[in-house]
């Protein structure tokens, strides 16, 4: 019986193992508007000698096609210290680099800061789980992040 079974288990278990695993998200709330969460988030980003690529607003484009989308801007931004020896381990590392921090008011208004756990690159392009840079990058998206959303 276990015969019959065996091709259907097999190929499970390797349609399993070649789904691409879903990037753990990490949400943090804000007391400021999207616009100045972003604004102290780029400030932040810059002050730690990283660098600002894009600001994308995402509702601003909505309005060009006659949409209405909340408020939605994301920050992409990076440091080639980090990203590089990702990079140079894994390529495709790049699909997933610089970092980037979306901001978005919610259905209740309220303004959540949102962004991919860096250790989730190990697993989506086979980097080692315990390289120094994804560690170094989850701190560094914590700190940028934590400023942002500062009551101060």
């Amino acid at each position: 019986m276990l015969r019959y079974f065996r091709p259907i288990i097999t190929a499970t278990v390797l349609g399993a193992a070649a789904l691409p695993a879903s990037a753990e998200m990490i949400s943090k709330t804000s007391p400021h508007s999207v616009a100045v969460t972003i604004d102290r988030l780029a400030e932040a980003v810059t002050g730690a000698g990283a660098t600002v690529f894009a600001r994308i607003d995402h509702a601003a484009g909505a309005t060009k096609v006659d949409m209405d989308l909340r408020p939605t801007e994301l920050l992409i931004f990076g440091n080639p210290k980090l990203g590089t020896p990702a990079m140079m381990d894994a390529q495709t590392a790049g699909l997933d680099l610089p970092l980037r921090v979306l901001a978005y008011a919610d259905a209740e208004g309220v303004v959540q800061v949102t962004y991919h756990d860096p250790s989730t690159l190990a697993s989506e392009h086979g980097l080692a789980v315990d390289a120094p840079y994804l560690a170094m990058m989850t701190g560094a998206l914590d700190k940028l992040t934590a400023k942002a959303v500062a009551a101060e």
